[in-house]
């Protein structure tokens, strides 16, 4: 390939160390220093620009880079169209709006006329455009949550994880204008790429998929009598039908099965009971479905 596929990532903010554990937990090696702005990677033709996360998307309209993973949320401030290969299942909020815990305000039409302070214009004015609702916007680049303790607004757009800022500001959440997470994107509107580079783009989508497919499942190994087998099989949830392998006692089977990680903890107590040993769960670094 004449050339390096280029991604941009986050360089700082809640998703760098996830999304970089996530690249090499899909297979790609790279040394990361903390001044370097662009990593060769060694074993595939890839080169990782870290950035800032709110660059991205600008990035990727201007052809400096060919997919990028960013959020949902800067993605759709952006005046521009955006194709998502993969949902990173990271980074989850929501844009929500919220009014101090003395109002009275319950609904969208509560927003009539009043002034609302966000860092998140184009969406929020969709959306109550979309209500045909009119506010007037504050724009507001950090510190959103103070804009009401500061006479500035009378309520708030903003990002919220957990709901602490909001309960530390005196704040009531209203309704969600959007959810958000990190996606692994690339611009709509772009030059088409040589085969090598679709090829690249194919495989970087399907190695990072198949990380997250294997994070929220478990291999689960155990030994069955032949005489609760069918009671053991029962129990078993399974991607498809369960491995059954005679062992050579003649009296037990090896069953080896896909399950879902968070329910490993009810299940298992649930299979020894039944006659099941020997069981194993085992981390799955890779799925493809």
């Amino acid at each position: 390939m004449t050339e390096l596929l280029r991604i941009a990532v986050p360089n700082k903010g809640r998703l760098k160390d996830p999304v970089t554990t996530l690249l090499r937990d899909a297979g790609l090696l790279f040394e990361k220093t903390e001044r370097a702005l662009s990593v060769r990677v060694w074993n595939a033709p890839i080169e990782l620009l870290f950035v800032r996360t709110d660059d991205i998307a600008e990035l990727l309209v201007d052809g400096v880079a060919d997919l990028g993973i960013t959020g949902q949320d800067l993605l759709a401030n952006f005046d521009a169209g955006f194709e998502t290969l993969v949902e990173l299942e990271m980074g989850k909020c929501a844009l929500v709006a919220a009014v101090p815990k003395a109002s009275e305000i319950k609904g969208p039409e509560g927003f009539e006329g009043i002034r609302v302070a966000t860092s998140h214009q184009r969406v929020t004015a969709s959306y109550f455009e979309t209500h045909n609702i009119k506010v007037d916007l504050v724009p507001l680049k950090g510190s959103v949550e103070v804009a009401p303790k500061l006479g500035i607004a009378d309520a708030i757009v903003d990002l919220v994880s957990s709901g602490s800022t909001l309960l530390v500001n005196s704040l009531r959440p209203v309704m969600t204008i959007m959810e958000s997470q990190a996606v692994l994107v690339a611009p709509l509107e772009r030059s088409p790429y040589d085969h090598e580079k679709a090829e690249a783009i194919h495989r970087v989508a399907t190695m990072l998929q198949a990380v997250i497919a294997g994070r929220t499942k478990r291999y689960l190994l155990m030994n069955a009598p032949l005489e609760q087998r069918d009671e053991i099989l029962e129990l078993l949830p399974s991607l498809d039908s369960p491995t059954i392998i005679p062992l050579a006692d003649g009296t037990h089977v090896a069953v080896h099965t896909v399950i879902d990680r968070d329910i490993a903890w009810e299940l298992l107590p649930r299979l020894q009971q039944a006659g099941a040993t020997g069981l194993l769960v085992v981390p799955i670094g890779q799925l493809i479905r």
